[in-house]
């Protein structure tokens, strides 16, 4: 009987319950999956992306179900917003407890086409961007020496991919910034890791021809594509405290590809 009652408790606890988290890119796809899910486990939802439509449209639609959540139009790869918005958290919230650095583009060329205004705007919001929502909201998180930091690489990062020189390079980057930041904040209460999806059923790849698609699936051992909401579920045990002894780690979330 107590036994049953204490499974019953823990499946009634949210395990984000009184956590402030911030997501970057989180209007749609994986970001929308993962606001999605972080408000369901009870955490207070800041979503940061520049499609203001969708991201209102999330945050009305959270607050409607009785979850906590706000939307604010943030260009990670301006620091000034990213300082601003920043500021705007903790004069409401006064605390951010985890960072999801999800916001990402694409820009894809063969070196021989890349222009370097397409290296520089994936290198702008890829890496920079993570470097600058990091560096400020980690000063918050060290005043109350706790935080969970995520950042989204890619399987790309690890095998490298044809065509993508700038975000390979951004997704390789970021592994080698989250081994560097899980030493320097570790010690601090803050633990800093990374996500490596492969290929995920996104808005953007369901529009992809039948045969491409088909193609990526091939080279999957479990035969599908991931879904955003499979990416969501690292995200959330990498936040929460369950993952509080996993620090400096590189989560590959891919059905088997880098096998």
């Amino acid at each position: 009987m107590i036994s049953n009652s204490f499974n019953l408790i823990q499946r009634m606890m949210k395990r984000l319950e009184n956590k402030v988290a911030i997501i970057t890119g989180g209007a749609a796809g994986i970001g929308a999956a993962t606001a999605t899910r972080f408000a369901a486990e009870g955490a207070t939802t800041i979503i940061w992306d520049l499609d203001e439509t969708r991201g209102n449209a999330l945050a009305e639609q959270l607050c409607s179900e009785g979850k906590k959540a706000s939307f604010a139009k943030v260009n990670t790869a301006k620091y000034e917003e990213v300082e601003a918005a920043t500021k705007a958290v903790i004069e409401k919230f006064g605390k951010i407890d985890i960072l999801i650095n999800n916001a990402g583009i694409t820009r894809d060329s063969t070196l021989k086409k890349m222009t370097p205004e397409q290296w520089q705007q994936v290198i702008d919001v890829n890496l920079t961007g993570v470097f600058y929502c990091t560096k400020i909201v980690s000063e918050y998180m060290v005043e109350k020496n706790y935080g969970r930091i995520v950042n989204a690489s890619s399987v790309v990062a690890l095998y490298g991919n044809f065509g993508q020189t700038n975000y390979v390079a951004t997704k390789a980057g970021l592994i080698g910034m989250t081994k560097t930041w899980a030493r320097e904040l570790g010690k601090k209460g803050i633990t800093v890791n990374a996500i490596a999806p492969g290929f995920i059923a996104t808005e953007m790849v369901s529009k992809m021809p039948e045969n491409v698609i088909d193609a990526m699936k091939s080279k999957v051992p479990v035969a599908r594509l991931g879904q955003p909401e499979e990416i969501a579920a690292a995200y959330l045990f990498l936040a929460s405290d369950e993952a509080a002894y996993i620090n400096g780690a590189t989560l590959s979330v891919d059905g088997g590809m880098t096998i």
